[in-house]
């Protein structure tokens, strides 16, 4: 039986955003030392601007099935990968964030390959200004059941219609 990576699956829920523009690093990480604790939280920082979000049950639905999916596809294509979750990228003073979902290909790297984030509400002002900082080549949003994929050119993000590091994967297949 195959789900839907819809919202309509579950009860939707929205998600929390706070952003505040003007933030130190040394104020975010004071913030985020305060949050250490609590759960559902995620802290992102970017060139100053700091976001605070709270993740519930359809977000982690979504990346879960998501998740699985890919794996299956890695597995089935004998794509070697590595999976790094929600695992901090950091450039201390810079940037700091967590993807919902994060790989690299064919080998372990310092910077994965392909990032990927599950929006349940309104995307972030600093969508992919954080990846482009930490130099991703690609990054997928899913939002509202359809995924937009981004490719890195030089010094810019271009939307794309398909994966350039997976162009055998039909995308709707994610999505069905």
């Amino acid at each position: 039986m195959t789900q839907a990576l819809e919202t309509s699956i579950i009860l939707p829920e929205e998600e929390q955003r706070f952003y505040r523009r003007g933030v130190s690093w040394e104020k975010f990480q004071a913030i985020q030392n305060s949050f250490e604790n609590v759960p559902g939280v995620r802290l992102f920082y970017c060139e100053g601007v700091l976001e605070i979000v709270g993740v519930g049950k359809a977000h982690e639905f979504i990346t879960s099935l998501i998740g699985l999916l890919l794996a299956q596809y890695f597995l089935a294509k004998e794509i070697e990968f590595f999976p790094s979750g929600s695992y901090s990228q950091i450039i201390p003073g810079v940037v700091e964030y967590q993807a919902d979902l994060s790989y690299c290909l064919e080998t372990d790297k310092e910077r994965p390959d392909l990032c990927i984030e599950v929006v349940i509400t309104s995307g972030s002002p600093i969508k992919l200004q954080k990846y482009k900082l930490m130099q991703v080549p690609e990054v997928w949003f899913w939002e509202d059941g359809t995924l937009e994929v981004y490719c890195l050119r030089e010094a810019e993000y271009e939307k794309v219609s398909n994966s350039e590091l997976l162009p055998e994967l039909d995308l709707s297949a994610l999505l069905d």
